[in-house]
């Protein structure tokens, strides 16, 4: 049964599409079967894997409308995931979603067809709070949030937070959050210590030991429509997506292992 987790940030700019496609890169270089959800009209997600979102045939837009299904609309990528592709059309069905009576759930009906044929699922959200960002929220079993440590940040954490009990109270009740994590991170910079140490006091174990640095290569890869692990795998920016898979697949490890006591 696929883990179905949302990526997402209400504050823009923090590497959440980043984090989506290098994680998903990093998990099938692994071996593990992923699919990758574009849900942003942005499209980054998308242009990040190489495919070109001015000539998809059906992508997200036309599966959650139901014009599409979702095994015609999903493409392989070079990286060894799968990816359902998305354009600005996703804004038309999310205005449609909206008058639907049930529109909030119509992901989740959908990713049910293929949980078993896949082990991650991650949804690329839209960086503000949608009927998009609701579907993604409500089809998932966790959220992953990555942010940059400065002040901003903080504030945007707590709103995010808000909306993640609502939607664990309204409509998903087994919503986690799957962990935090620190991207663009500079160690030489005061104010971004000063943040990491207040995330880990707060949040503990929520958040990844994974740190996930600036670096170059890392905000090069998209322009190429590579992961980084495919455009320089040695680089520091491949070695953190990579380790952040791996401390997610060891997480789980432990969990099974408390489980089964």
């Amino acid at each position: 049964m696929a883990e179905i987790i949302a990526i997402t940030n209400q504050k823009g700019g923090v590497g959440k599409t980043t984090t989506c496609v290098n994680l998903a890169a990093s998990l099938a270089a692994m071996k593990r079967r992923v699919l990758l959800i574009d849900m942003d009209p942005q499209g980054n997600a998308t242009m990040g894997c190489g495919v070109d979102k001015r000539n998809i045939p059906a992508g997200s837009c036309e599966v959650l409308l139901g014009e599409a299904g979702l095994a015609e609309a999903v493409v392989p990528v070079e990286a060894g995931f799968d990816l359902l592709p998305a354009n600005g059309d996703l804004t038309a069905a999310e205005v449609q979603l909206m008058r639907r009576a049930d529109g909030q759930r119509s992901l989740g009906r959908i990713l049910a067809e293929v949980a078993e044929k896949y082990e991650f699922i991650f949804i690329d959200c839209p960086p503000s709070l949608n009927m998009l960002t609701i579907n993604a929220l409500t089809a998932a079993g966790g959220v992953l949030i990555p942010m940059q440590c400065e002040y901003y940040a903080l504030e945007g954490l707590s709103a995010l937070l808000e909306t993640v009990e609502q939607i664990r109270d309204s409509v998903n009740p087994g919503l986690k959050i799957e962990g935090l994590l620190r991207t663009m991170y500079d160690g030489r910079n005061r104010l971004a210590n000063e943040v990491a140490g207040q995330l880990l006091s707060h949040f503990g174990k929520q958040v990844f030991n994974t740190v996930v640095p600036r670096n170059v290569r890392l905000a090069e890869a998209p322009s190429y429509g590579l992961p980084v692990l495919h455009y320089d795998k040695a680089s520091l920016g491949a070695r953190a997506y990579l380790a952040l898979a791996g401390e997610m697949l060891r997480r789980r490890k432990v969990e099974t292992a408390v489980a089964d006591l």
